[in-house]
């Protein structure tokens, strides 16, 4: 069984840095895709960024040059990197991954239960 578990969400002043994290646990054979999106109170989901197996990266406009995402392949783990932030920031986070594990031998996707972050002014 394949979790994704995220941690890190909070309150942050605007101007400020703060980091997401995403592991992901059980038995997994090979992670693709990864991302994080997130979703504002009355808004859908939008994508934030997006990191593929080769790490070409994309950002959503709203964030580029403010955010980065990266991983570390040993810890099966997924990072947002949030510096700059701004009150419009503010979300629920969820991330993303598109993986081969839990004993399947094709890839699915799995999202984490999602993390609030609250940017104040």
């Amino acid at each position: 069984q394949v979790q994704l578990v995220e941690s890190g969400g909070g309150l942050v002043q605007v101007g400020g840095s703060h980091q997401l994290s995403c592991a992901a646990s059980g038995t997994i054979r090979s992670i693709h895709n990864m991302g994080w999106y997130r979703q504002a109170p009355g808004k859908e989901r939008e994508l934030v960024a997006h990191l593929i197996s080769t790490g070409s990266t994309n950002y959503a406009d709203s964030v580029k040059g403010r955010f980065t995402i990266s991983r570390d392949n040993a810890k099966n783990t997924l990072y947002l990197q949030m510096n700059s932030l701004k009150v419009e920031d503010t979300a629920v986070y969820y991330c993303t991954m598109t993986l081969i594990g839990g004993g399947l031998t094709y890839a699915l996707a799995y999202w984490g239960q999602g993390t609030q972050v609250t940017v104040s002014s």
